[in-house]
């Protein structure tokens, strides 16, 4: 049954990162890490105590960072590359440009803090803008994981992914409810099927939706729920299928309106199957500094706007 997705404990999806990260460099001799002076905020410091000989500490020197990166994926090492989000992409856009997706490196760009939910560090930190630049890179494959055990799978699965990786998740305790749940990058997962309305939520959002989606039922409205962590490559075949039964999509994402899931999804729809659609996202604005519960509320990130915009494509 769809309601066995409880919470059963709060945690970091950077906490997950940290253990797959780990993980994978026990699981593969070539995968080496680079932090740009925040490893205690990426969760890199069990790996970097384990494997001294394989962690580089570059300092905040962001862009020599990926330049590193890239020449160590030129020698055969799977580089993880970890900072802030807005320092992975926004500070060091022209280096992965350039360096990493142009050539199609073997980089792995781990983004930590990314979306309100960064909290008291404000707008400058807070970027909401990123995973539309990311995926306009060709090549790039962007994944965005909902909670701790799906960030610890998607970054163990990534270091078997032949190309470059944007990898976002975020700072906040977060509910945990996908444990025993599969990860596939590029395969989205239907948590809930119905037949009145397609929901598809990524990253912290999924669980906002699914709270709605709860609340929703209550009142005889039969949602479909599905978990979108890859971006991009986007599971097409996954959304057309959902929506063909629905005619009618809801998406919700800690990102601007403008380049993100949302975007991605009305463009299979405009190609494939035109039907209504509304953004659960954040409306051309930049974030600021407070609790990160709160920020959801203010920037139409709360549950009840899930349902709100449910109810109006509804009516």
């Amino acid at each position: 049954m769809w309601d066995k997705y409880q919470s059963t404990k709060k945690s970091a999806t950077r906490n997950g990162f940290g253990e797959g990260f780990l993980e994978a460099g026990r699981n593969n001799p070539q995968v080496v890490g680079l932090c740009a002076d925040l490893i205690g905020s990426l969760k890199m410091d069990a790996f970097e105590k384990e494997f001294p000989e394989r962690f580089f500490q570059t300092g905040v020197a962001e862009a020599n960072m990926m330049g590193m990166a890239a020449g160590m994926a030129t020698m055969g090492k799977i580089p993880y590359t970890g900072t802030f989000a807005n320092f992975s992409t926004g500070r060091v856009y022209d280096q992965i440009r350039q360096s990493i997706a142009y050539s199609g490196k073997n980089v792995k760009i781990c983004a930590s803090h990314a979306g309100v939910t960064l909290g008291e560090d404000g707008a400058t930190h807070q970027i909401l803008e990123d995973i539309g630049m990311m995926k306009m890179l060709p090549g790039m494959c962007v994944i965005n994981p909902a909670d701790a055990s799906q960030t610890k799978k998607a970054a163990i699965a990534i270091s078997n992914y032949k190309g470059p990786v944007y990898l976002r998740f975020g700072r906040p305790d977060w509910p945990v409810f996908l444990e025993n749940e599969e990860f596939e990058i590029g395969k989205a997962l239907v948590l809930k099927e119905g037949k009145d309305l397609s929901i598809f939520a990524t990253g912290h959002m999924l669980w906002q939706a699914l709270e709605a989606v709860r609340i929703l039922e209550q009142e005889g409205i039969d949602c479909e729920l599905i978990n979108i962590h890859t971006i991009k490559p986007l599971d097409e075949q996954a959304i057309l299928k959902s929506v063909r039964k629905t005619n009618r999509v809801v998406s919700c994402e800690e990102h601007q309106r403008a380049g993100g899931l949302g975007d991605s999804i009305a463009q299979v729809l405009v190609r494939y199957h035109p039907c209504r659609q509304e953004y659960v996202a954040v409306n051309d604005t930049f974030g600021e500094s407070g609790k990160p519960l709160e920020l959801l509320e203010k920037y139409g990130l709360g549950v009840s706007d899930v349902i709100k915009s449910v109810k109006k494509i509804l009516e």
